[in-house]
């Protein structure tokens, strides 16, 4: 009998339960904190300043990636995460007093913990991935995507409780907001200490955990899966920045904009379920090529006139990052010192990629923009030619 016609075993889900839910919790902080902040800077009188918060999350993140990456290298995952999550819950806390009580510099230097503890808690990923034999990693990767669109729905399905709780504080409920980011993430740090990381044969570990960075990125095709992760997530966030722009220019309404973003956020996370399971059974390539390709035909579909095509670009986005991810996540799995680094890379890309994404719209329009995403997109392609067969 071929390997290929042995039954595949399943997840142990109760090993992965509080891994998972931890990370649904996260994701729920993640969202409010990020969707908030430029409201917050906005009823302090910022105006000017709506984006810096941001900013500084995604510059924190990607400052701290690579350290978290090497905490959890000497001490564990669970140290490194328990660490990260506690470290988000305090930046919550600040920036919650800073919004509450007028202080700008607080809540920016709370928005800065909080990009920091994303740079760790993100990483959750590759905890998951290892928790399983290789050929399931896709599954489980799958799955904890899946989990992180339960923690958006948790989120926004509680906006009437939080603007009752920022009634009851005294302030909006998009302060509130920010106490609730806390108390999740709080309630992550202690889920976090009821796992236990699985303890799996040999020969379905990763890449010895002694490599050094520089090491681990000698090793043929890190360099590609590392440039596959960064161009995705940089690709991802610019568009899913500065789609929802071009749709106020189209006179759409807020409702119309937040029904685009939900759709993106189904294509990235809602089919964690068959994408993950997918690249287990067809391979990394199948993941970068049809992540590469989704991405750019998201790109190209995104200056088309009508708000159908702005939908179907959005949840296109959010799908081709997905395949894109989850292969480029798979393969790192096995390289346990370039996981940090790699994701430090993705949010400088993010970064970058806003800030120039901005000025190319302001001085050629949004058409030239999409035009350039579109051929970065297909970078993956690399990826898929550099990869050994998964």
């Amino acid at each position: 009998m071929s390997d290929a016609a042995l039954p595949r075993p399943a997840l142990n889900v109760g090993q992965l339960a509080p891994l998972y839910a931890a990370q649904a919790l996260a994701t729920g902080a993640t969202t409010v904190s990020t969707v908030l902040a430029s409201l917050i800077m906005s009823g302090l009188h910022f105006e000017t300043l709506v984006g810096l918060p941001s900013t500084l999350i995604s510059t924190s993140a990607a400052l701290s990636a690579g350290a978290f990456g090497a905490l959890m290298l000497r001490r564990g995952r669970r140290t490194g995460l328990s660490a990260a999550f506690t470290l988000g819950a305090l930046g919550a806390a600040v920036g919650f007093v800073g919004a509450r009580w007028a202080l700008l510099p607080v809540f920016l230097i709370g928005a800065c913990l909080m990009g920091a503890a994303q740079g760790g808690y993100q990483q959750a990923r590759y905890a998951a991935a290892e928790s399983v034999p290789d050929d399931r990693r896709g599954t489980a990767l799958g799955a904890l995507m899946l989990m992180s669109v339960l923690g958006s729905f948790l989120i926004t399905g509680a906006s009437r409780p939080i603007e009752t709780l920022g009634a009851a504080l005294g302030s909006t409920p998009e302060v509130a907001g920010w106490l609730v980011g806390g108390v999740l993430l709080g309630a992550a740090a202690l889920l976090i200490r009821l796992w236990r990381p699985a303890a799996l044969p040999a020969q379905t570990r990763a890449a010895p955990a002694k490599l050094t960075v520089r090491e681990a990125f000698a090793i043929p095709g890190v360099r590609s899966t590392a440039l596959a992760l960064a161009t995705a997530q940089g690709l991802m966030v610019t568009l899913m920045s500065l789609t929802p722009l071009r749709a106020h220019h189209m006179g759409m309404d807020h409702g119309a904009v937040a029904a685009l973003i939900s759709g993106h956020i189904l294509g990235m996370f809602g089919f964690g379920w068959l994408t993950g399971p997918l690249i287990d059974r067809l391979g990394l390539r199948f993941g970068y090529v049809s992540g590469a390709l989704l991405l750019a035909a998201a790109a190209l579909s995104a200056p088309l006139s009508g708000a159908a095509w702005l939908a179907v670009s959005m949840f296109g986005l959010g799908l081709g990052w997905n395949l894109a991810f989850v292969a480029g996540s798979k393969s790192l799995t096995r390289f346990p010192a370039a996981q940090g680094v790699t994701d430090g890379l993705g949010y400088v890309a993010a970064g970058v990629g806003t800030a120039l994404g901005g000025v190319i719209i302001a001085r050629a329009g949004f058409p030239v923009l999409a035009g350039a995403c579109a051929v970065l997109a297909l970078l993956p392609l690399i990826s898929a030619w550099r990869v050994r067969a998964a």
